[in-house]
């Protein structure tokens, strides 16, 4: 039996907290399909643990069988007894820190006045998360610090993306082998998937390494243009915008996972079609969305 690998991102991408609006339908369409036994979930996100678990119950998200954290640097194996944590992948990203603490890679940063330190709850192990000014020339300052990070053997990746709720830019300092697509392989070679069995969907920058990179993915159609002009060097075969209208639905959020799903795996797609809505889901489509109902 042909096994599928769904990996998601999930702020303003499986979770509707984006300005543009949701479809209605598509969260319970989504469940359902992650319901299947040839499905395996995989959330892989800026979160840390806890806010991971929170937004499960806060937006009745569906149990994730892993959970990808830290913008990469922490995995966990999600079971009936708890959350497991892969042990593997910090003895693979640790040596690019070079034995420097959190703390003291904070001090080697210290020069760079740009750069305001994110809560504590939002650091990691191996991620140091600043807040950089929208009217900070990024590209500018991520060079200079990665030549300072080099003058010291630090191997270390730099993740950009904005905050568009609060308007600010957020900036992870990482281990180089640490990154959502690095998880993500290690993910797939652990557990023995390949690139026909596996997606990702996402929205933002963080998100543009997998994007841009040989693993199927999908962005979803709310994504803002910044993200969708820098992913335009994707591999063309590999890398799909939501435009909507699948199914009736607008390609935002999981309309948008949903969209590149079937695209990707048409045999998934035509099950997605034969799905039996309940009343009150195929009204609500009828509703707000008539070609649906075709």
């Amino acid at each position: 039996m042909k096994r599928y690998l769904i990996c998601t991102d999930l702020d303003r991408t499986l979770i509707p907290n984006g300005t543009q609006p949701e479809s209605a339908a598509p969260k319970e369409l989504f469940k359902r399909l992650v319901r299947r036994e040839d499905v395996t979930l995989a959330y892989v996100s800026g979160r840390h643990r806890a806010l991971i678990e929170q937004a499960i119950v806060d937006f009745d998200l569906p149990q994730p069988d892993f959970a990808i954290a830290d913008v990469g640097t922490t995995t966990y194996q999600v079971q009936m007894s708890g959350w497991q944590s892969w042990g593997e992948w910090d003895v693979q990203i640790a040596p690019d820190w070079q034995g420097l603490s959190h703390d003291e890679l904070q001090h080697l940063l210290g020069i760079f006045p740009a750069l305001r330190l994110q809560e504590k709850e939002k650091q990691g192990r191996h991620k140091l998360s600043f807040y950089v000014a929208l009217d900070v020339d990024a590209q500018k300052l991520m060079s200079e610090m990665e030549a300072r990070l080099k003058y010291a053997d630090i191997r270390a990746n730099l993740i950009w993306s904005i905050d568009e709720k609060v308007g600010l830019g957020l900036l992870d300092v990482l281990p180089a082998s640490a990154n959502k697509l690095h998880a993500i392989r290690f993910l797939m070679q652990q557990k023995g998937f390949c690139h026909e069995n596996t997606i990702f969907a996402g929205d933002s920058g963080n998100d543009l390494d997998v994007l841009m990179s040989d693993i199927p993915s999908v962005l979803v159609a709310n994504a803002n243009e910044e993200v969708k002009s820098q992913a335009k060097n994707a591999h063309k075969d590999t890398f799909y915008v939501a435009k909507g209208n699948y199914l009736g639905m607008n390609g935002n959020y999981s309309a948008g996972i949903l969209e590149g799903i079937a695209h990707y795996w048409p045999e998934v797609g035509a099950w997605l079609r034969e799905q039996k809505l309940t009343e009150q889901e195929a009204a609500d489509v009828r509703a707000n969305f008539p070609l649906a109902a075709e």
